[in-house]
């Protein structure tokens, strides 16, 4: 049976700056939008939050969707990525509580788009996705039963 991972992500823009967590992998800094694994007892929407939590530090809800991907890593694992985005009126201090990240950049479009260092193609793509201005209402994502938090 298929399996891939399902994770969220969010694109966090404040004044013409995006938010970026740094973490370490294999002994090189990489950049991503806040993001993780959706777990087994929550919501899409909780796993953004939670993610945004732990690794900025920011308490905030995702305001709007902006893409699903569908997509295969160079070692075969295939993902199925929800992002979404959070417009703050200003840049905010960070908090990583995860320990897996090192910091948080507010950066511009470019210095993404240009980055060597990103952890998949998929940031890069993102922004791209963020730019062009197309979103989704939260209320088209749906969880039926009572097993989600």
């Amino acid at each position: 049976m298929f399996k891939p991972h399902i994770t969220v992500a969010t694109i966090v823009h404040a004044q013409d700056k995006f938010l970026v967590v740094e973490e370490w992998v294999n002994n090189k800094p990489t950049w991503n939008q806040p993001a993780g694994h959706l777990e087994a007892d929550e919501t899409l929407l909780a796993a953004a939050e939670r993610e945004l939590l732990e690794e900025t530090g920011i308490n905030g809800k995702p305001q709007k969707l902006i893409k699903i991907h569908q997509w295969v890593a160079p070692d075969g694992t295939p993902f199925i990525r929800f992002l979404f985005s959070l417009e703050l009126t200003e840049q905010c201090e960070t908090q990583p509580q995860d320990s897996d990240i090192s910091c948080c950049h507010w950066v511009s479009a470019q210095d993404i788009l240009t980055s060597d260092c990103l952890r998949s193609p998929l940031v890069a793509q993102s922004i791209d996705c963020f730019l062009d201005g197309n979103s989704y209402p939260l209320d088209i994502l749906g969880a039926f039963g009572e097993h989600y938090r």
